[in-house]
């Protein structure tokens, strides 16, 4: 392709331009454009004028490149792709990097006025939130606490906690340790939004929590809508909601329901909510020192859907509705900074303290359950940091 004709496709391609410091060998230039002929024209290709190169890129798979790096002999080669590793502007497509266009999206006009005129997160208006913050005190931190939450919680200051993240007893009938999976949904939510009422107070002013739950369908129990008007009411900013796909079809067509007959089919689901709120203001401060997710988790994590395995050790650990490791790491790394202090106000085995502690973040963990904290507890000293 001649330098004329890429001048009229600039638009499509990202360009940056490698300064060499000497003029190119033919024979170095034609070995790194032998390679990149490897790869498809229209994703990336490379131009040389005497001691600069031209690099013109669309979409890149930078596995690929790392893998040419290895087997690479010459430096200008790992030159050329340290410095597309360098570009922290691009998009993801199938787990590739898009560096032109990932950004266009439909434009509105005056989008701040018109906010301000439909009034953003009306339902928060006149919260009486503090906007002053305290400290955990250290008896506290890096703790599991056996107890009820709603005791233990009533012992912690206002705004003391800066991300709550948590799976509530799902009342289906699950045989918990302690805890009576099968009540009355009322008496079941009048209990939850206990603890949730101490979680709303002790979460920091622009704190975050985020509850895992997945509806009773036989039931038709739309828990996370009723999760969700609950914070709502008590004034919380709704930040979004994250789908948990966990890919599992095992079910039966038959079961609550009618085959092959609109008399009352049943639907079948195979993902579970994170239903996300924050409290006072939706921006949360910390130290940019302190930030530990990197571009590829951040663009590929803020798309709302999941696909995760379910946890497959929850016969190990005796407990029967544990969320996976890789759930809690993704929403610790994206919603908090490095010392944050993370809560589990239905800690069950640890999960969410374990991956607090693997990520650098301080936790307290609070169940009812005796063994459940000495299984979460175990599991914690288990870590190797």
């Amino acid at each position: 392709m001649t330098v004329a004709s890429v001048s009229n496709i600039q638009d499509k391609y990202k360009e940056i331009d490698i300064q060499c410091g000497s003029i190119v060998k033919n024979s170095e230039f034609e070995s790194i454009l032998k390679t990149f002929h490897q790869l498809k024209r229209s994703d990336l290709f490379i131009t040389k004028n005497a001691d600069k190169l031209k690099l013109y890129l669309h979409t890149v798979d930078i596995n690929e490149l790392n893998e040419i790096k290895k087997e690479s002999q010459f430096q200008l080669m790992d030159q050329i792709i340290d410095e597309i590793q360098k570009i922290g502007s691009y998009g993801l497509k199938d787990g590739k990097r898009l560096f032109v266009g990932f950004n266009k999206e439909r434009k509105v006009l005056d989008r701040k006025s018109k906010e301000e005129k439909r009034t953003r997160y009306f339902y928060t208006k006149d919260n009486q939130f503090s906007e002053i913050n305290n400290i955990l005190p250290e008896k506290f931190v890096n703790k599991i606490i056996c107890g009820d939450s709603q005791e233990v919680l009533s012992l912690l200051p206002d705004n003391c906690i800066d991300l709550i993240f948590t799976s509530p007893p799902y009342n289906f009938g699950l045989s918990y340790d302690k805890q009576n999976d099968e009540s009355h949904w009322e008496e079941y939510f009048i209990k939850l939004f206990n603890v949730f009422s101490e979680c709303i107070r002790v979460l920091k002013y622009s704190g975050r929590i985020i509850v895992n739950v997945q509806p009773l369908f036989s039931d038709y129990i739309p828990s996370h809508h009723i999760i969700s008007n609950y914070f709502i009411k008590n004034k919380l900013i709704w930040k979004g909601e994250i789908l948990w796909e966990k890919n599992n079809y095992n079910c039966k067509y038959t079961a609550w329901g009618s085959y092959k007959s609109p008399s009352s089919p049943y639907l079948k689901y195979t993902w579970e909510f994170l239903e996300i709120f924050a409290k006072g203001n939706l921006r949360k401060q910390g130290l940019k020192e302190n930030i530990d997710i990197t571009p590829d988790e951040f663009k590929n994590w803020v798309f709302a859907k999941w696909s995760i395995a379910p946890e497959r050790n929850m016969k190990q650990y005796h407990h029967p509705a544990m969320f996976p490791e890789e759930l809690a790491r993704r929403v610790i790394k994206l919603f908090s900074y490095q010392d944050d202090i993370i809560l589990d106000p239905f800690n069950g085995v640890g999960t969410t303290s374990l991956v607090a502690k693997k990520n650098q973040r301080r936790f307290l963990g609070i169940d009812i359950s005796e063994d459940y904290c000495k299984i979460a507890e175990k599991r914690l000293e288990e870590i190797l940091l």
